[in-house]
């Protein structure tokens, strides 16, 4: 019944059917209607939970930003030589990507169109910054190469982490190794630090 469905519908979950609709219709291509219909409530039931959807827009970018950040906090991000902190942030950001897979695409797609979007670019400004600033100490400690200027290195290396969003999908078989067939993401984030840090190290 409408009313057992309705009860029994929470924010996250209602969220993660918006996260679903956004990615697919876009956020601007996506109405309360489409909300409505895609999670099976009525408008009225989801204003209970929320103001609108731009208020759903920032609660799904805040979990990809906040699990973005946390890695930034965590010891080994800010223990050692810059390289192996670099090396450490760029394999747990791609988990991260990987394990929060439909909230990080969202925030990649946003283009600042909303109060929401505008201060989530500039978020994702500051760990890129972050990340930058680990990319220039590497090189001036003669750990990167110094034919590549930091600043692309760091372009590049954020191309490479936000591709994965363009292809990897749990549920499709990619090397067979991990669950369900797919690659697991500690294999994804390994592939990606060898293949990047292959060419930015000095040898």
């Amino acid at each position: 019944m409408p009313t057992v469905k309705r009860d029994t519908y929470t924010p996250d979950s209602l969220l993660s059917v918006a996260v679903r609709v956004f990615n697919e219709r876009g956020y601007d291509g996506t109405s309360m209607e489409h909300l409505s219909k895609a999670a099976g409530i009525s408008k009225s039931s989801i204003y209970h939970h929320v103001r609108g959807k731009e208020e759903l827009l920032r609660r799904a970018i805040s979990r990809a930003l906040d699990s973005l950040f946390a890695v930034l906090d965590e010891p080994a991000a800010g223990e050692g030589r810059a390289v192996a902190r670099l090396e450490h942030v760029t394999r747990r950001t791609v988990e991260v990507l990987m394990a929060e897979l439909p909230y990080v695409t969202l925030l990649l797609r946003v283009r600042g169109n909303t109060d929401t979007e505008v201060w989530a670019m500039g978020r994702r400004r500051e760990f890129d910054q972050r990340v930058a600033e680990l990319v220039k100490q590497a090189a001036a400690d003669g750990d990167l190469r110094a034919d590549v200027d930091a600043r692309l290195a760091t372009r590049l290396l954020f191309g490479m982490i936000n591709s994965v969003a363009e292809w990897y999908r749990p549920d499709r078989a990619v090397s067979g190794h991990g669950p369900e067939g797919g690659d697991t993401s500690a294999e994804v984030a390994e592939a990606v630090v060898r293949t990047a840090f292959a060419g930015l190290r000095t040898h």
